[in-house]
């Protein structure tokens, strides 16, 4: 029987199959926790479930905080609360299928499928048999490492985005050395080391003066990275700051050269925060100091606090500067070229890193892009595993090969 049919002296049932309903959200992505569980049983008993139109926009309005994720909501309702044969429909998307539905609505659906496994447990009870196991173990094992490097972050499942975060633990991210004015022993090396000469001549007693020469040092530039964590960003800030963590510990790279900022409607530095080594501590930590998490985004008033409190002490030494946006704001770009002609004037060079690149037919017309474009030296993707690993090959090359590159990818 329906649950929107049932009579009120059953609305015990309606309570737990709330809650379960809640459970398949969350595990499909969607941020559902109890005090949403918790509102959306008290909005219910304002609303009613006498029609089911009611019901559906009750639970819309407390489980769903954006746009995007709008449709896994109105898909996985119908299939929760309006299909009379729940297990077969999960069975019919294990099965493959002979016609490709649009790129939307796999990522959906396969998300789903694996929310509607874990909150449906007595489905994996009704068959035991060897044959039934065989299938469902093919299918789970269809996304190979090659598969996961080309999959977008958006359309990853919580498996998939575990093994995804595994994966950029173990990228690396090589920044072109520069040199600076501090010298290093070399015996090939330009210049005379009076110091050190002077030091092996007394070591010989003064009979000879043995000449030792030194060369320019060359070091890794410091790394400043800037992370958009607005609502249309959050999942791709969120793999990102898994790959900057990584970098920001790697025992090759001096840990104090990697500042790490996060802006939405505030600037807010978490380069304490990630000098954790347990990435998950570290997140944790970020996520308490953070209060603008998928908020709006004010890029421009951002950038302008960057460069009037942070830059002159972060931008030195030929800094490099990693900037990932959308580039998406909400102020219409007012004062976001000259803050990012400032920014760009400040550092050695500056890499917009840019999910929309993602589709093929993309095109600046927002007006935030148009007035960020002109002032980056790079203008790459980040959406998957293959996007980051192209930009430390880009880092990587000389600079006289990526002289006559494109700025947009």
């Amino acid at each position: 029987m329906s649950l929107l049919r049932m009579p009120a002296a059953e609305g015990g049932r309606l309570a737990e199959n709330v809650m379960h309903f809640a459970r398949v959200l969350r595990s499909a992505g969607l941020p559902v926790g109890t005090h949403k569980v918790l509102a959306a049983l008290q909005a219910l008993t304002f609303a009613g479930i006498g029609r089911r139109e009611d019901f559906y926009w009750t639970l819309a309005s407390i489980f769903v905080d954006r746009r995007e994720q709008r449709e896994l909501f109105d898909q996985a309702f119908h299939m929760f609360w309006r299909d009379p044969d729940l297990l077969g429909r999960i069975m019919h998307m294990m099965l493959p299928k002979v016609e490709g539905l649009p790129a939307e609505r796999d990522k959906t659906h396969h998300r789903l499928q694996e929310a509607f496994g874990r909150g449906a447990p007595e489905a994996s009870k009704l068959e035991q048999q060897p044959e039934q196991e065989i299938e469902i173990d093919a299918f789970l094992s269809f996304s190979s490492r090659e598969l996961l490097q080309q999959m977008d972050f958006e359309s990853m499942t919580v498996a998939e985005l575990a093994a995804a975060k595994r994966l950029l633990a173990r990228l690396a991210l090589p920044l072109r050395e520069v040199r600076t004015r501090r010298l290093a022993a070399d015996p090939r090396g330009p210049r005379i080391d009076r110091r050190a000469s002077l030091k092996a001549g007394i070591a010989a007693y003064g009979d000879a003066i043995p000449l030792r020469r030194a060369a320019p040092r060359s070091v890794p530039p410091p790394l400043v990275v800037l992370v958009d964590i607005s609502g249309s960003m959050s999942r791709y800030a969120r793999m990102f700051l898994h790959f900057v963590h990584a970098l920001a510990n790697d025992p090759n790279r001096a840990r104090g050269r990697v500042s790490v900022l996060l802006f939405g409607t505030r600037l807010t530095s978490i380069t304490r925060e990630l000098r954790q080594r347990d990435v998950d501590v570290a997140l944790d930590r970020v996520s308490a100091r953070v209060r603008d998490w998928a908020g709006g985004t004010r890029i421009g008033a951002c950038l302008h606090d960057f460069n009037r409190l942070w830059s002159r002490r972060l931008l030195g030494q030929n800094a490099c500067v990693l900037l990932l946006s959308d580039g998406l704001d909400r102020e219409g770009g007012e004062g976001l070229a000259a803050e990012m002609e400032r920014l760009h004037k400040s550092c050695r060079q500056l890499i917009w890193l840019n999910p929309l690149l993602r589709y093929d037919g993309f095109e600046a017309r927002a007006a935030g892009i148009v007035a960020m474009r002109p002032h980056v030296d790079l203008f790459l993707p980040a959406h998957n595993l293959d996007s980051l690993a192209d930009l430390g090959r880009v880092l990587a090359a000389p600079r006289a090969a990526r002289r006559d590159e494109p700025r947009a990818a």
